[in-house]
């Protein structure tokens, strides 16, 4: 018997960026009664069936982009005789699914830490596994170090770290302070620092730290919470940062090599004295969620605590004053947007210094406001799509093959999903073109990087707009072939020397490096995801 975690995917690219985290933090959440459990990233190489064999147990995560292959992995593995799990952030809000379309015995909801253990061991100890079991939100002292000694090294550019989960903020767009919850759960920074050693006395230099948002607390969030007498409150923020800043302090201490990378929110531009401690901590850049470039824009997605115009091209501007490089998130389709926004945003984004930049299409994410709201409207005139298997209603368009699949689902006032579709494609293309990316690659420090940088800008637009925007399958095709050569290359430019020497601070026991080692689960677990994302089967 073997047990099989799969991180499914319709896409492989024989190389990723960034390791899919949950695949290991559940292999360490693995009973040792199990065995190494097999790890299957599909983002590198799809599952080869013949590799399940009957009693075998097969973990699956999903999302609501790789629902669908997901499903059709599990329908295989059971169909071979396998015991099937389904996790993940679209399992926890559609668990229903998990047994209707992919054959599912149980699904684990919410956090895989500790719950993946307790199904995986009712199935090796003969019991018929519950229907669901409840992760819940565990606390930050529980989520788990990654079993890296399992990961390909030859396969990943980035590993990635989780030093924290949830989200204070209410985005209408984003489901992660529905599903992660609002209130920020801090995993101890000795426990994060010994998982990054030992990442880099196996050759890894390059870090992800995998936060919803590795800036908790604002300092809009302190003065509020004086203003209003709430010392409870304010205790309890003043906490949180000050366990922010020690880790980042910690990190600085770590081989200057390394290079870290994060997500946070535009507020952090106000917040000289944290991005400087970014800085010293070689957190060289970080995901910034934009969204918009209008003030209208910004109050569709209940962001107006974004800035816009100037003051926006200003804020992202400081990043990149306190050493910080932005890659900004900007969302297209937006009921206020009008054909001019997308040159608006391109041409602010280049005038702001952006290093990176996505531009995504307008998606109502299952569990967000956005999503709610467009399914009550749906209620009242339905759309269906036909698909060779039937009907499927338009409010469940992760269900609808890739290739008939529209590429948005709420109309806009004045323009096509086709029209948004290819300006949105033109936007990429504007931003990724060799001469802008040539000039934003000045920013590296030697020949090395400035040509890792060229690379890594062009796959990162191949990746994700040539593969994702296209709707022409030859073009998609073509997308792929040249994201895998393109990744094989980059890859190589990040390949680092191990550091077998490297050795962590000697915390107090509590915190030691053994403690976060592979447990052998019958109980809570000892100590320590996402993407964006991670930590969830």
């Amino acid at each position: 018997m073997s047990v099989h975690l799969v991180n499914p995917s319709d896409n492989s690219f024989g190389t990723a960026v960034i390791t899919p985290r949950w695949l290991f933090v559940l292999a360490a959440a693995t009973p040792s009664i199990a065995g190494d459990p097999i790890l299957i990233d599909e983002s590198i190489e799809q599952i080869i069936p013949e590799c399940i064999q009957s009693g075998d147990i097969v973990g699956i995560s999903v999302h609501t982009g790789n629902a669908l292959r997901g499903y059709e992995v599990g329908r295989i593995a059971r169909e071979r005789g396998a015991w099937v799990i389904y996790g993940g952030i679209h399992a926890t809000l559609f668990p229903e699914e998990a047994f209707e379309r992919g054959n599912a015995h149980a699904v684990v909801k919410g956090d895989g830490d500790i719950a993946w253990g307790k199904a995986v061991t009712d199935i090796l100890t003969g019991s018929q596994p519950e229907k669901i079991y409840e992760g819940g939100r565990i606390s930050g002292t529980d989520f788990l170090a990654a079993r890296w000694d399992l990961m390909p090294r030859d396969k990943y550019m980035w590993a990635s770290v989780q030093t924290i989960r949830g989200c204070p903020k209410h985005c209408s767009f984003c489901s992660v302070w529905r599903t992660d919850g609002q209130q920020p759960r801090q995993r101890p920074h000795q426990s994060v620092i010994d998982e990054i050693v030992n990442l880099r006395q196996i050759g890894f230099r390059f870090i992800a730290l995998a936060d919803d948002n590795f800036y908790p607390v604002t300092l809009t969030d302190l003065r509020l919470a004086r203003e209003q007498n709430n010392e409870a409150k304010l205790a309890e923020l003043t906490a949180i940062r000050a366990e922010r800043f020690l880790l980042m302090a910690e990190l600085a201490k770590l081989p200057k090599d390394m290079v870290f990378f994060t997500q946070i929110t535009m507020e952090a531009g106000e917040d000289g004295e944290y991005l400087d401690a970014m800085r010293k901590a070689n957190i060289k850049g970080a995901l910034v969620g934009v969204e918009a470039v209008t003030p209208e824009g910004l109050k569709a997605v209940f962001k107006d605590f974004n800035y816009s115009g100037e003051a926006l091209a200003r804020q992202l501007q400081t990043f990149k004053k306190h050493g910080v490089h932005v890659l900004g998130s900007f969302i297209f389709g937006l009921p206020t947007d009008k054909p001019a926004t997308f040159d608006a945003t391109v041409e602010m984004a280049l005038k702001a210094g952006v290093t990176f930049a996505q531009f995504v299409m307008m998606t109502p994410f299952p569990g967000t406001v956005d999503f709610g709201r467009w399914e009550k409207e749906q209620a009242k005139a339905p759309e269906v799509v036909a698909t060779p298997t039937g009907d499927i209603p338009i409010t469940r368009y992760w269900l609808i093959p890739t290739a008939i699949r529209p590429k948005m689902f709420t109309p806009h006032p004045s323009m096509s999903s086709i029209e948004i579709s290819q300006r949105t494609q033109k936007v990429w293309d504007r931003f990724y073109d060799w001469s802008s990316i040539w000039q934003r690659s000045a920013c590296t420090p030697t020949l090395r990087a400035r040509v890792a940088f060229m690379f890594l800008s062009k796959l990162y637009r191949q990746m994700y707009a040539g593969t994702g925007i296209s709707t022409d399958s030859a073009r998609r095709k073509k997308s792929k072939t040249w994201a895998r050569w393109t990744a094989k290359q980059c890859r190589k430019l990040f390949a680092a020397k191990p550091m077998p020497e490297l050795q962590s601070p000697a915390w107090e026991h509590a915190f030691s490096s053994a403690n976060l080692r592979r447990p052998a689960f019958l109980g809570p677990q000892e100590n320590p995801s996402p993407f964006t994302v991670i930590t969830k089967l």
